[in-house]
């Protein structure tokens, strides 16, 4: 057998080793390169997942989430959709003062059947092309539309709770049949984190919430004074407080029980409520008492809330089986605190002389014939 016939033939090989040798060669670059392009793609994610896991506040988890470093991920529009049926974190995000108005990108279903529809086939990260029919209501407040999208549903136990939603402006970036491996675990992730930043937030407001009228203790509001009358000081804004007391809720309790009584508190708390800002701090302050902080408030402004509340308390109806419809009045003190007037007076102020002050007004208030409001005006510091 010649030479050349035995080159051709042997190992079933091309016909030319060395030809050969630069393919496998170049395979091997080829499987090099993919790997070390893996092996940075897992360190960003590493990256970003070890950040998310260092994070237990709802507000800093959700913007760190909606934000990841664009050099780093190259990733054009970024949304997320919570599952929220009881609007909790919407309102623990409220209560930190969190404007969603101006985080279009933050989304809340209230059905989780508004998720499912974008994971009818399987719980596992989805990619492909954008379709505006299926993806435009994912990226409300997108720049422009995106060529591809990855779409990660966030489970906990076998339920969404969420979806993270990932466009590129490129057509090529997330293509339908490519491993998700990485999103995969950045998903549960994810999902980690928000249940466990949920159940933080869940487990504060227990302690500082009141369970009777499910609105702040006096744990909370006493918390909340300082840090808003330091924010008064330093920034030289108005801060207003409110006493509330119902006025004869003794009567109350002894004429229809104590089980009436709870429901007229609770009624109460939300009618307060329901004349209020997101921003206001709203506590049960003891009994029928309930405090409440209006920042950036005048004297004025105070006031017109505090009629409101009056006024919708007093036209209230409590319909009660086994009992004739009844309703009740509140009494109501104000104060305002304008640091700016008092100078460097002002700075030696406690957060119990405002309450002090407003207590006094709420005194006046009884004493003058009870379902009324009464201003110890502007406090002026000597």
């Amino acid at each position: 057998m010649s030479a050349p016939f035995m080159l051709e033939r042997i190992g079933g090989m091309a016909k030319d080793p060395i030809s050969e040798n630069k393919i496998l060669r170049h395979r091997l670059d080829e499987f090099i390169a993919e790997a070390r392009k893996n092996e940075r793609k897992m360190r960003r994610f590493q990256s970003l997942e070890l950040k998310l896991i260092g994070l237990s506040s709802v507000q800093d988890l959700i913007e760190a989430i909606l934000a990841p470093d664009y050099a780093t991920f190259r990733w054009d529009e970024v949304s997320l959709i919570l599952l929220d049926p009881e609007y909790e974190i919407q309102r623990a995000l409220e209560e930190e003062n969190v404007d969603l108005s101006s985080m279009p990108h933050l989304m809340f279903a209230s059905d989780s059947d508004d998720l499912s529809t974008h994971y009818q086939m399987s719980l596992f990260p989805t990619l492909g092309a954008y379709r505006a029919r299926q993806h435009a209501q994912l990226f409300p407040a997108r720049r422009r539309a995106p060529g591809s999208v990855a779409l990660l549903p966030l489970v906990r136990q076998g339920k969404l709770i969420g979806s993270l939603n990932i466009g590129s402006y490129s057509a090529e970036r997330f293509v339908r049949g490519v491993r998700t491996d990485f999103f995969e675990h950045l998903s549960a992730i994810v999902s980690i984190c928000l249940e466990n930043a949920v159940n933080i937030e869940r487990l504060k407001r227990q302690g500082l919430t009141d369970t009777l009228t499910a609105i702040n203790n006096r744990r909370f509001f006493d918390q909340r004074l300082e840090e808003e009358v330091g924010l008064a000081k330093r920034n030289k804004r108005l801060l207003s407080c409110m006493l509330l007391d119902v006025d004869l809720f003794k009567k109350v309790n002894d004429t229809y029980g104590h089980p009436v009584g709870d429901l007229v508190l609770r009624d109460v708390a939300a009618l307060i409520r329901a004349q209020m800002r997101g921003s206001d701090v709203l506590s049960r302050y003891g009994g029928e008492e309930f405090a409440a902080l209006l920042s950036q408030a005048s004297e004025e402004e105070a006031l017109e809330v505090a009629e409101r509340i009056r006024e919708s308390i007093e036209q209230h109806i409590f319909s009660v089986d086994g009992h004739a419809d009844f309703s009740v009045t509140i009494s109501i003190g104000v104060t305002t605190f304008n640091p700016a007037q008092n100078g460097e007076a002002a700075m030696g102020v406690p957060g119990e002389y405002l309450v002090g002050q407003a207590d006094k007004a709420l005194y006046d208030a009884k004493a003058n014939g009870r379902n009324r409001v009464e201003s110890s005006g502007e406090l002026v510091i000597t």
